[in-house]
């Protein structure tokens, strides 16, 4: 069976995608989950849809309870990284200490694997945390939040699988590994929801995120390409986290 013999989408990719991607409580028969695989790696940007909504409606509440702009957009990236269990936050502490703690690529891999946090990865941390919560406090200051929100939560988890179909596993197990490799289709499949959605939700100031996304994107596989040879699932994280960061920077600066 070849790839073109494989659904390129089915609605059961949707629980799939959110079972993997968030601490949502939803069901998935293991069978269709082993079956799927990667397949529904066009999905993931759903994730960022449902996360993006829920936190969305709990800093709407904040704010009308009467909650300055800066506790609402604390509030919100609170929901989205309990939301997430913060997988992608994890990642990218473990990438930066990984990447620049390590001298070669075995020791770059073993301090990723490392469960411990390092001083690059607090860093990583702090910095991400601190400019998304800056950038959502001035979207919510500006009455712009759920748009733009879900707009970034969802082509901030598109590049996840473009990054998994053109980058070989640095380390040959793990979650990127398990899930294995989407094929092209499928990743350009989750950039073309992504994208869609993000003009339904803020026209075309989602071009710009998407220029700033790709970037940034760039940036992380061609430093994790030169540091370990391809991607892990930490690298994902990474490249979820500095495009979310681009995405909510983009649209703040739009309505400042």
């Amino acid at each position: 069976m070849t790839d073109r013999d494989i659904p390129l989408a089915r609605l059961s990719d949707i629980p799939l995608a959110l079972g993997l991607l968030t601490r949502l409580p939803v069901s998935n028969d293991p069978e269709t989950a082993q079956q799927r695989g990667s397949n529904a790696a066009w999905a993931w940007p759903l994730a960022g849809l449902a996360t993006g909504l829920i936190a969305g409606l709990a800093g709407w509440v904040a704010t009308g309870l009467g909650a300055s702009a800066g506790v609402s957009g604390g509030l919100v990236l609170v929901v989205l990284v309990m939301l997430s269990g913060a997988m992608h936050e994890d990642g990218l502490a473990d990438t930066a200490d990984g990447l620049w703690g390590g001298h070669d690529k075995m020791r770059r891999l073993e301090i990723m694997k490392d469960s411990r946090i390092g001083a690059y990865g607090v860093i990583a941390l702090a910095l991400s945390l601190i400019l998304r919560w800056s950038a959502l406090s001035s979207l919510i200051a500006a009455g712009w939040l759920f748009a733009p929100l879900i707009a970034a939560g969802m082509l901030s988890r598109a590049p996840m699988a473009v990054l998994m179909a053109g980058l070989p596993n640095a380390r040959g197990h793990g979650l990127s590994q398990s899930v294995g490799a989407p094929g092209r289709r499928t990743a350009a499949l989750g950039v073309g929801v992504a994208f869609i959605a993000g003009f339904l939700l803020t026209g075309l100031s989602v071009v710009l995120a998407a220029f700033w996304i790709t970037l940034a994107v760039i940036g992380v596989a061609a430093v994790a390409k030169a540091k370990i040879g391809g991607q892990t699932g930490d690298i994902l994280g990474a490249a979820q986290q500095v495009g979310d960061i681009a995405a909510l920077a983009t649209f703040a600066a739009l309505i400042s």
